[in-house]
């Protein structure tokens, strides 16, 4: 059977589930944290040590600024209120991207969740914020030395974590839009239909059901 450690997302889908709903992209940006609430515990359920979320691509600044605007707010509000659930709950958070760029209270808040949390052991929960996987490659590469595989693989932000085993992308779409290429490298790849918000514990149930049953060569026979 195989072994499982890390599984990160693709969380697609929360704008057009809003549109659907009536109510607007940013209504399905809310519900798609609740959905996010749900997998972590889940997660934590299933003895799942690692778990990474694609919360905001270095492209996404191309997004209407109004929306940009309302999905940092979104994130600074859900820390300031929930930190202390989170710490409570063995939660780890880790930062995968660029923060340079971040307003400053942006910044500040992600780095009081990190020092908040930083000796919780029950999951690590990494958020990909201002993350695009060619400049985190590019990033590794200039500051690798002496250049394999090992060496490179310290100057990634997942330095000291296992590479994931299942990518999950919701939202209909099969591609992978520029999200841990380097690591994503031998895992299983899942494309579902369903938004994000529609995601649940039960999806995620049967995708590592069908993992285990897989079979992984790591090119061998």
């Amino acid at each position: 059977m195989n072994k499982l450690n890390h599984i990160a997302f693709i969380m697609d889908g929360n704008g057009r589930w809003g549109k659907k709903k009536s109510k607007g992209r940013n209504f399905g940006h809310i519900k798609g944290v609740e959905t996010v609430k749900k997998i972590v515990k889940a997660s934590i359920n299933l003895k799942i040590p690692f778990v990474t979320f694609y919360v905001f691509s270095s492209e996404n600044w191309k997004r209407p600024r109004a929306e940009i605007n309302f999905l940092f707010r979104l994130i600074k509000s859900y820390f300031s209120k929930e930190l202390k659930i989170i710490n409570s709950s063995g939660i780890r958070i880790n930062i995968l991207g660029d923060q340079k760029n971040l307003s400053p209270d942006i910044r500040q808040i992600l780095k009081k969740t990190l020092s908040y949390t930083k000796k919780n052991k029950k999951i690590v929960v990494n958020l990909a914020v201002n993350y695009g996987s060619k400049n985190e490659i590019v990033r590794a590469a200039n500051k690798t030395k002496q250049t394999n595989v090992k060496n490179f693989e310290k100057n990634l932000y997942t330095k000291n974590m296992p590479d994931p085993e299942i990518l999950v992308r919701t939202g209909g779409h099969q591609r992978l839009s520029n999200f841990m290429l380097w690591q994503l490298a031998y895992a299983e790849l899942f494309f579902l239909k369903k938004l994000w918000p529609d995601f649940n514990s039960s999806d995620l149930k049967k995708i590592i059901s069908k993992y285990k049953k897989s079979k992984r060569n790591f090119g061998k026979i």
